[in-house]
């Protein structure tokens, strides 16, 4: 899988944070009533903006073990987290914050998903989640993943899978062509064998349906505008590059499709998608 900069990461989180889908977050603590503690295994956590987003959904005590495959991004979110609770200390490996009310426990695991999905699992946790990561999967690695899920009956929540759509402002010649080349990039090997690309989330809910789970999707777009350029500027500069990549977009073109991405002025909505599955069944009794 390929490596993604704590930069980039940190300039998303705040995008990422008004794009989530209010009303799933709300189903996903529904879905958890009556505890006082839950388990939660967070994959491809970068540095901890997931847990960010969903611990103040969640119930008061928290065990979070966060998956990644960089140690580099792992050290960047012990700091990350660290810095954003009201009280942290190390006790061992773990990290044990106190934020707003809750207390979380939180482990940190360098981990390769590609090989390894299941692993993720040992902790047999409540809940499995996930933010930007399903549309860099192949099809075969999501079928086994979700086996997996389905076996631990845990939960599942996963926010932000890239939908394929684009719609940037004002309009330029080049964008149907950039966009067609951008999605053929999309399906290329990520890591995890032949992407699913926009169709991460449809893939998902076919087969957590299979396994008995009850499937809600919601669209979570990014609007960015002015105010987001070095965001903007990471995005087109990344899109002229795999562009460029395929070889499908004459390089004038590209090239000046990316200089006019970069004008003041420039806005995009980006389309993304987040979903929550629960065992259509009672599933697994937890202590309180």
């Amino acid at each position: 899988m390929s490596g993604f900069s704590s930069y980039w990461l940190g300039l998303r989180e705040p995008a990422d944070n008004l794009a989530r889908d209010a009303g799933l977050v709300a189903a996903l603590a529904d879905a958890l009533p009556d505890r006082q503690a839950v388990a939660v295994v967070d994959l491809g956590c970068g540095t901890g903006s997931n847990l960010r987003a969903l611990a103040p959904h969640l119930p008061p005590r928290q065990a979070w073990t966060l998956i990644d495959h960089d140690p580099v991004l792992l050290a960047a979110a012990r700091e990350t987290l660290a810095a954003w609770a009201d009280q942290a200390e190390a006790e061992g490996e773990d990290l044990v914050l106190d934020k707003g009310g809750k207390r979380l426990r939180v482990t940190f695991a360098s981990l390769d998903l590609a090989a390894e999905p299941a692993r993720a699992l040992d902790s047999a946790p409540d809940l499995i989640t996930a933010a930007a990561l399903f549309d860099l999967v192949s099809r075969d690695w999501l079928d086994r993943f979700v086996a997996a899920v389905a076996a631990a009956a845990a939960t599942f929540y996963t926010a932000l899978s890239y939908d394929g759509t684009e719609t940037w402002h004002p309009p330029h010649p080049a964008d149907a062509a950039m966009q067609a080349a951008f999605l053929g990039h999309q399906g290329g090997d990520k890591g995890f064998g032949a992407a699913l690309g926009p169709g991460a989330t449809a893939a998902l809910a076919e087969a957590f349906s299979r396994h008995g789970y009850v499937v809600r999707t919601a669209a979570s777009p990014w609007h960015l505008g002015p105010d987001q350029g070095d965001l903007i500027g990471l995005l087109k500069a990344g899109k002229a590059q795999a562009v460029r990549e395929t070889g499908l977009v004459h390089s004038d073109h590209v090239e000046e499709w990316e200089a006019a991405r970069g004008a003041p002025g420039t806005t995009v909505v980006i389309g993304h998608a987040d979903l929550l599955a629960q065992l259509a069944s009672a599933g697994r009794e937890h202590p309180p």
